[in-house]
């Protein structure tokens, strides 16, 4: 169980959100869509946020994914009393992306609503009638595997989000790569695949992304998903910055 004393522990983590060169990471997300951060967590902090999982009455619901033909594993909503570190993540985070939101909103002529604060923004989507946690924390086992989707849950979008694995690759599990499909303009889809180190975070498209045509910026449609798990257990923390319908 996080122990909400440990504010060390939670500064670090936004520390670390601080330290990363965003320079790089802005470049990452405009050329592919998605960028694979530095450690943000540390290994006992990721090995806290996992041991939640089954503390069940920190989550609004459970799903499993099979039965909604949605892949195989299971993941659970966290309420909105989050946990220290994952709402210091999710506060540290918002405004090193929301230059990118910003700029990619320009880029394809779309609105950009999104204020300076996250508070403001998940205001703005309560007002909507998107009241309902978005943080999930995702459990996979051996031949589980996540379908390629995309995390809309109403008009209020937020067009990045982050997923940061917590267990360690190659020791704690094995296949259960990150998978991102890329719509091309009449052309076939792209793929790409990240292994996620422990306690590192990948900031990926939400739903769409502005690249360069010779009109000036086409709309990309991307996807993501996860590979089978071959062996172990994979967790992950998913960090969306709306909340759900």
């Amino acid at each position: 169980m996080i122990d909400t004393t440990r504010r060390p522990t939670v500064t670090r983590a936004g520390e670390r959100v601080a330290a990363g060169d965003w320079k790089t990471l802005t470049a990452e997300l405009d050329e592919h869509g998605n960028a694979l951060t530095g450690q943000l967590l540390t290994p006992e902090a990721c090995r806290d946020i996992t041991a939640l999982y089954d503390q069940t009455d920190r989550f609004r619901s459970t799903v499993d994914m099979a039965r909604y033909r949605f892949g195989s594993g299971q993941y659970r909503y966290f309420t909105h009393e989050l946990p220290d570190v994952v709402r210091e993540l999710r506060e540290a985070l918002y405004p090193r992306l929301l230059p990118v939101a910003r700029d990619w909103a320009q880029k394809l002529g779309k609105p950009a609503p999104w204020p300076d604060s996250l508070g403001e923004w998940v205001e703005m989507c309560h007002a909507a009638g998107q009241a309902k946690s978005a943080q999930i924390l995702l459990r996979y086992g051996p031949g589980d595997w996540n379908a390629l989707h995309r995390d809309v849950f109403g008009d209020m979008l937020f067009p990045l989000q982050v997923v940061v694995g917590l267990d360690a690759p190659g020791a704690d599990f094995t296949g259960g790569e990150f998978i991102m499909t890329e719509q091309r303009p009449r052309a076939q889809s792209r793929g790409s695949s990240t292994t996620l180190p422990q306690g590192h975070g990948l900031i990926f498209t939400t739903r769409d992304r502005p690249v360069a045509s010779k009109r000036g910026w086409s709309n990309a449609p991307m996807r993501h998903g996860v590979s089978t798990v071959r062996s172990g257990r994979r967790h992950t923390l998913g960090l969306v910055f709306h909340d759900a319908a």
